[in-house]
């Protein structure tokens, strides 16, 4: 009698940083369907090889049912270290599904000799922590996060962003559309020449947008970090692409 054939695995990437749309080439070609969720949050996003769906699924029971209904056996949370409402929808829809999960993270930043850093837990608290202490500061925080900073009148932000940010944003405001990554000699020539004296960024982690904080530290300016959220326990997670693909050779559908 001839051989069954292998169940089709169908892992649902969700996606959005640089890591899900490089695991997504990685699976190419691979005894895979693979299907890369993105938040639709950026106007022109680049798109990742095989199937794509843009938009949310309506909370962890909207993606457990778009798992049930197209067949997902693996998910991959592999969305911004920041989109901390997604990962715990994906925990949950993998908990009512029975679809194995797997977290990809990039690895935080870590102060390096020379580094200048204070922390705050959230956009609010970096926000009350920047009056009074700096003039020309270079927000990469991410276009929604602008609210937080909208009544700070006094500082002069230069922002940079994929697509303009909307109000509210603060009023002395210069952005910058651009997308990453970014070279160390870029991030040294904008520094100096917008006279930037505060960094503020969220601990985004990677390779992508790290070298503003080598840049930062370079020319002795001080670096606010947000700190991440917390994210769902109990879920494995990988720090590389690799090592998401051993995984998914270890768990069969």
């Amino acid at each position: 009698m001839p051989a069954e054939p292998s169940p089709v695995r169908h892992v649902l990437i969700l996606g959005g940083t640089t890591e899900a749309r490089r695991l997504a080439e990685a699976l190419q070609p691979a005894p895979y369907r693979v299907t890369t969720s993105l938040a639709g949050r950026v106007g022109a996003p680049v798109l990742p090889p095989g199937e794509t769906r843009i938009g949310g699924f309506g909370g962890a029971a909207g993606l457990a049912d778009w798992i049930t209904a197209q067949g997902v056996t693996h998910l991959v949370d592999a969305t911004h270290p920041f989109a901390e409402r997604m990962s715990f929808n994906a925990a949950e829809a993998a908990a009512l599904t029975g679809a194995a999960l797997l977290a990809l993270r990039r690895p935080g930043w870590t102060a390096a000799p020379g580094d200048a850093w204070t922390f705050a837990d959230s956009l609010p608290e970096a926000a009350a922590l920047l009056p009074g202490s700096a003039r020309r500061i270079f927000l990469t925080t991410g276009r929604m996060g602008l609210r937080h900073f909208a009544h700070l009148t006094e500082p002069w932000f230069l922002v940079r962003s994929v697509d303009a940010p909307a109000a509210p944003a603060p009023p002395r405001l210069e952005v910058l559309l651009d997308r990453g990554p970014f070279s160390l000699d870029g991030e040294r020539e904008l520094l100096a020449r917008h006279r930037i004296d505060v960094l503020v960024t969220k601990d985004s982690g990677g390779d992508a947008t790290a070298p503003k904080l080598t840049a930062a530290r370079e020319a002795g300016i001080p670096v606010l970090v947000v700190r991440r959220p917390p994210v769902p326990t109990g879920v494995p997670e990988a720090a590389s692409v690799e090592a998401t693909r051993r995984w998914l050779s270890s768990h069969p559908a």
